[in-house]
């Protein structure tokens, strides 16, 4: 390359040679990053601005809400009933691609001798369980404690109701928070 006069000697550029108009690293940031501040990436060579909203990754939880019935609630429907109005708790989330993870652990029983109790989280009038068995099936004569999960990815920004149903067979009694112990349920929204 030509140049006219002196070739300018190789010198390391440091912060003080800078402007202070431009991004210089002086000044640390003492907080995490809003959702509006910039960073500047390399795409193939070409500099870019990016707003952090962009780059956090998914999972943050964005809200919890949580419910609890000490009182023992039974049924002896052979289809899914709500298992009690308290064990319920409605959520409304903030965007359609934000995931729900409800968690829900009370007692339990089946007074039947013969036949199964069956345990399921609906959200409104959807089954997040299978269809005929929910997602906790007990034998007969059994009193336990259970735990039922469910990730659900309702799409939807409208309030949603996540309860606890029950049903028994061929006429046995379904109990949840049987005995007096307390049932909890409880729903996240997990940002996507």
């Amino acid at each position: 390359m030509a140049y006219i006069g002196n070739k300018p000697a190789n010198k390391a550029i440091v912060a003080s040679d800078l402007d202070p108009a431009v991004i210089t690293g002086q000044t640390a940031l003492a907080v995490a990053p809003a959702d509006t501040d910039e960073f500047l990436i390399s795409d193939a060579g070409t500099l870019k601005r990016i707003d952090a909203s962009l780059i956090g990754g998914g999972g943050k939880l964005l809200q919890a809400v949580t419910a609890e019935d000490g009182t023992t609630r039974s049924t002896t429907s052979t289809s899914f009933a709500t298992g009690s109005n308290t064990l319920s708790v409605d959520i409304t989330p903030a965007a359609t691609s934000s995931k729900i993870f409800v968690v829900c652990h009370t007692p339990v029983q089946n007074t039947g001798s013969t036949e199964n109790a069956m345990f399921s989280i609906f959200r409104d009038s959807t089954n997040l369980g299978d269809s005929s068995s929910g997602l906790a099936v007990i034998m007969p004569n059994v009193y336990t404690n259970i735990t039922m999960t469910f990730l659900d990815s309702p799409s939807s920004t409208s309030q949603l109701t996540y309860q606890v149903y029950m049903k028994g067979t061929d006429g046995n009694t379904a109990k949840v928070s049987s005995n007096g112990p307390h049932a909890v349920i409880t729903a996240f929204e997990i940002g996507a």
